[in-house]
């Protein structure tokens, strides 16, 4: 496992893809291997490798980020929109709200079900004739990703978890605590629903589903990167290092010096080196 404070990899030569720039996004709704509806957005991009064959290749010729998003965020997010705006100068990139959040159905089981709601945006992204697929997630959408791959081998080029936790149920920081008050308390679910936007299950998980760390040494041999903010105020930083141990020599550990947690502290030079890593090990 490579433990980098800050994480360099070649920046890949791209060029505008005229067959793709300028085309309008496309916005839909998915449907889940258990009937959730989930609002979903491609955008084509802007770019394309210069080892493609032409201008007029088709999209499979480089790759297609999957982007999760954190608890209570959503496709239309301003943080979402900017990490898929950065992401486009290297492939396309497919947004999506989870369940419960946004204009997706259902509602959110806090990273249990959101599994089956990656695995139909990352089908969507095949079907639309990639063959090189990054998932990307941050916060809850960074424990969805590692169990996303771990559970469904082979189906990702490579994986990225920014901000992750390792384990289930810790409370070991205040923001999580008031997490766990907001999802567990019917007043705490009404905050969600009508101050953040965010429709949360009453049920608890039953079975508890695979946990961070124990899904992380099935990723392999897919590339994986866990990313880690220093001041991060959720989960501190005995969390990436646990996945790290995990993930063993087939993983890559950045701890970012100063940043916090999630999209929101995940400054457009940190997106763009993410960007680079996954277009070089994705190929």
């Amino acid at each position: 496992m490579s433990n980098r404070s800050s994480g360099h990899v070649a920046r890949s030569t791209v060029r505008p893809n005229r067959e793709t720039a300028g085309r309008s996004p496309i916005r839909t709704f998915l449907r889940t291997s258990d009937g959730v509806a989930v609002e979903a957005v491609y955008d084509p991009g802007p770019v394309v490798y210069e080892a493609s064959p032409s201008a007029s290749s088709p999209p499979s010729g480089y790759p297609v980020f999957v982007i999760a998003h954190g608890f209570t965020g959503d496709v239309d997010r301003p943080h979402v929109r900017r990490a898929a705006a950065v992401f486009a100068r290297y492939g396309a990139v497919v947004t999506f709200s989870f369940r419960g959040h946004g204009a997706s159905g259902g509602r959110s089981t806090v990273g249990d079900k959101e599994v089956l709601d990656l695995a139909a945006a990352v089908e969507w992204a095949r079907g639309l004739g990639h063959r090189r697929v990054v998932t990307v997630g941050f916060s809850m959408g960074g424990s969805v990703v590692l169990r996303h791959a771990a559970l469904r081998p082979g189906t990702v080029d490579a994986v990225v978890a920014v901000s992750a936790p390792a384990r289930w149920y810790y409370r070991g920081t205040a923001p999580m605590r008031r997490l766990h008050w907001l999802v567990t308390r019917p007043a705490g679910r009404l905050v969600g629903r009508y101050g953040l936007r965010t429709r949360i299950h009453h049920r608890q998980w039953d079975p508890v589903p695979l946990s961070p760390v124990q899904a992380v040494p099935r990723i392999a041999p897919t590339p994986l990167l866990i990313v880690h903010g220093d001041r991060d105020g959720y989960f501190p930083l005995d969390h990436p290092r646990m996945l790290a141990e995990a993930a063993g020599d087939h993983g890559e550990l950045w701890v970012e010096p100063g940043m916090g947690h999630a999209e929101n502290a995940a400054d457009d030079a940190l997106l763009a080196r993410v960007g680079d890593w996954a277009a070089a090990r994705a190929g």
